[in-house]
């Protein structure tokens, strides 16, 4: 045989398991129409990215507004958070005259992204006080673009979700699952790479080219997302219940089993693992001294670990694994990482500290892979919209809410602790933030009371998701 056919024999000898995601790839889902439909969340993570990132210290930094205000513009995008669920419930009865269910609602979430990431450059010149209109117009333009942002991109990636998961067989849903996911921090890492070169030197005319730049993205991205993603008027193979209203639907959802025991583990790892967001980098650079450099490498070093987090619970869902179980494991995976990051201060170890930041990011892709997983299971009837609208809703709010109530838990405790209030034991500047890795610490407990009668529960019913799973994947 010639060299050429031995290389090729060698290749086909490699099986899926050294192939990234070549295990979700089925016969109604094939690679192709897989990864084009992933395409949405690489659109939702540069929006998170940009609203949260570039143009958090933008506004603050070049643009001079004050930080009250621009904390407000960037939790907008929350408000549209909780009505998740009613979006989902209605794109699992919605049947459009072309036929379709989904499609109509990414189609209007893209418009809704597009339309705020287009007129957001020219209200941030408004807000900023260049020009002659006065100061109200500014701030209402700025809150309306922010808003329509926050809005597409919840609706396009609750209705994303919901129809990946009606075109995956119920045995790959957990690696789809996974490599949404992992679209969505390949999104964000790429989004701030390319928008950290692209405004470096900085200037308003080149601002507004990158977020106009960002909006021709989305809305192309999205439209090669859905193209023929969803057949037109075609039988479903689950169809949800007739004439259902949003109560009757989030009644059977949550009469179900421990739906809600599963909401309420989901908020409160979510909040346990978000409450840090803002908190990693200045802490690093005000207790450990790193360089602006070296503190910018945690965003790559959190990604990592969220990355290897995802996989694992993909391998552990796709061998029969219970979700909850999954998630549990990531909890505890948080526990040693905020303790690492605790005792990184005292020990003055920037390898702890960073290698508590990666078990962060791992024990936050083990957890939300795993509750993700576990409320799509809870869907009956083709009714996964909602499911899936319900758990985006609660983890988005909850995020938003932790977010805002460590910063401002971290704020007080450090201005307590350096005036001497809370006596000379406490008065290092690494108080505040130690506060709140502790609390999270206590969270990530509380998560584990909530979800172990889920994984008890999940034992003792032989017909469960994790065992279906299991079954088909090896049958």
């Amino acid at each position: 045989m010639s060299p050429k056919g031995l290389m090729i024999k060698g290749w086909m000898r490699i099986g899926p398991r050294m192939l990234p995601f070549a295990d979700a790839v089925s016969t109604e889902l094939p690679a192709g129409r897989l990864l084009r439909l992933s395409l949405f969340q690489v659109t939702v993570g540069m929006a998170a990215v940009l609203l949260i990132g570039t143009l958090n210290r933008v506004m603050i930094v070049e643009l001079g507004l004050p930080a009250w205000l621009v904390a407000l513009m960037v939790s907008l995008p929350l408000v549209f958070a909780p009505l998740r669920a009613v979006v989902g419930h209605r794109s699992d009865h919605h049947r459009s005259f072309l036929g379709w269910r989904r499609v109509p609602y990414l189609w209007f979430g893209a418009l809704l992204q597009f339309g705020g990431l287009a007129i957001m450059p020219f209200a941030l010149i408004l807000l900023s006080g260049d020009s002659n209109a006065p100061a109200f117009v500014g701030q209402g333009a700025a809150a309306l673009a922010f808003l329509l942002v926050g809005a597409g991109l919840h609706t396009v990636q609750t209705v994303g979700l919901a129809l990946a998961t009606d075109i995956a067989p119920v045995a790959t849903r957990p690696r789809v699952v996974a490599l949404l996911c992992t679209m969505l921090l390949v999104g964000m890492v790429a989004s701030a790479i390319l928008f950290g070169w692209l405004l470096h030197p900085f200037s308003q005319i080149r601002l507004i080219q990158v977020i106009q730049g960002a909006a021709v993205a989305t809305m192309a991205l999205n439209l090669l997302a859905l193209w023929k993603q969803e057949p037109r008027g075609a039988p479903r193979r689950e169809a949800p219940a007739e004439s259902w209203s949003f109560a009757q639907s989030w009644s059977a959802l949550t009469g179900r089993g421990d739906a809600l025991r599963l909401f309420a583990a989901t908020g409160l790892g979510t909040a346990a693992f978000s409450m840090q967001d803002i908190l990693l980098e200045p802490y690093g650079g005000q207790i450990l001294t790193l360089s602006v450099a070296a503190t910018t490498a945690l965003t790559a070093a959190l990604a990592a670990g969220g990355l290897a987090g995802l996989a694992l619970a993909a391998r552990r869902l796709n061998r029969g694994a219970d979700p909850h179980r999954v998630a549990a494991l990531g909890a505890l995976a948080g526990v040693a990482a905020f303790s690492a990051v605790i005792f990184a201060a005292p020990l003055a170890s920037a390898l702890v500290f960073g290698l508590g930041v990666a078990l962060i990011g791992f024990g936050g892709g083990l957890f939300a892979h795993g509750t993700l997983t576990a409320s799509m299971a809870i869907a009956r009837n083709g009714e996964t919209g909602i499911a899936l609208g319900a758990w985006g809703a609660v983890q988005a709010s909850a995020a938003g809410v932790a977010i805002a109530t460590g910063g401002a838990l971290k704020d007080v405790v450090s201005d307590l602790a350096t005036s001497g209030a809370l006596g000379v034991a406490l008065t290092d500047a690494s108080v505040g933030y130690s506060v709140v890795y502790h609390i999270e610490i206590a969270l990530l407990f509380a998560t584990l009371i909530a979800i172990g009668p889920l994984v008890r529960g999940a034992r003792r019913r032989p017909g469960s998701a994790a065992s279906i799973t299991f079954i088909e994947a090896e049958g």
